[in-house]
């Protein structure tokens, strides 16, 4: 096992790790923005109202995406453990 072995896997796992949270973050700014155009045209600086759509609109984007979000952790998951003979010897 040499360091360029480890930083594949290193960059198998942050690749992993971008491809599940990228659409819920996105999700998340797009309501984040759009509730701070709504804000700043009707002049309602109240900063709590902003997180109740987001949390609704995060929970939602888990009921969409969570299939396949599980289904690439699922597959990080068996390849790391699948190949685990070769990297132990």
């Amino acid at each position: 096992m040499n360091a360029e072995f480890i930083l594949g896997i290193a960059e198998q796992a942050v690749s992993t790790i971008l491809k599940a949270t990228v659409p819920v973050l996105v999700v998340a700014l797009g309501v984040g923005l759009i509730i701070s155009i709504l804000q700043a045209t009707t002049q309602i600086q109240e900063q709590t109202l902003s997180f109740i759509p987001k949390i609704i609109a995060v929970f939602v984007s888990l009921l969409f995406f969570g299939p396949w979000i599980l289904s690439v952790l699922v597959d990080f998951a068996y390849n790391i453990l699948n190949n685990l003979h070769l990297y132990i010897g």
